[in-house]
């Protein structure tokens, strides 16, 4: 098999055991909290996209890693990192909160796909990666499943259960 090859089952297989974890155990528990703690969990996860940034630190990358994936990538997650943060920060004052929750998640999702289109388009040879190959493999697909999860949560309806305890805890 060609690296290019395993390099492409890599990234297709490491989202069914995130899709599996996530049906089982994080969904239920995302889906039973309150709309503000889901989306504070989500945004915990998201602000260590900082971490991108090695995308351009060489001899962490190969020397022949384009930069026309390498720059945006980095500062993609770069952004998505802190605008996850200010989420966290600005967790009391609920526009700020809403506002950069949307943010990191428009932002921390575009970047993903035109990562993936950028290393289609540029035929990213995987081992150029290097240091850095586990990052689209295990670290993305939670990335992208976690990003389609607070925008379901975002649209979705509160369940009753959850507004009445969150309603009396409120009322306590």
């Amino acid at each position: 098999m060609s690296p290019a090859t395993i390099f492409n089952i890599h990234l297709l297989l490491g989202y069914v055991p995130w899709l599996l974890c996530f049906a089982a155990y994080i969904s239920p528990k995302l889906t039973s909290m309150d709309r503000v703690e889901a989306q504070r969990a989500i945004a915990t996860l998201h602000s260590f996209r900082f971490f991108g940034l090695v995308f351009m630190i060489p001899g962490v990358v190969g020397p022949d890693l384009s930069t026309g994936f390498s720059t945006f990538a980095a500062y993609g997650d770069f952004a998505t990192g802190l605008l996850a943060m200010l989420a966290l920060l600005t967790l009391r004052i609920r526009p700020l909160f809403w506002l950069f929750v949307v943010a990191f998640n428009l932002v921390g999702a575009v970047d993903i796909i035109v990562d993936y289109f950028h290393g289609i388009q540029l035929g990213l040879p995987a081992g150029q990666l290097a240091a850095t190959y586990w990052i689209p493999i295990i670290y993305v697909p939670l990335l992208m499943i976690t990003h389609v999860a607070a925008f379901y949560l975002l649209v979705r309806s509160q369940p009753r259960k959850v507004r009445n305890v969150v309603g009396q805890s409120t009322a306590s």
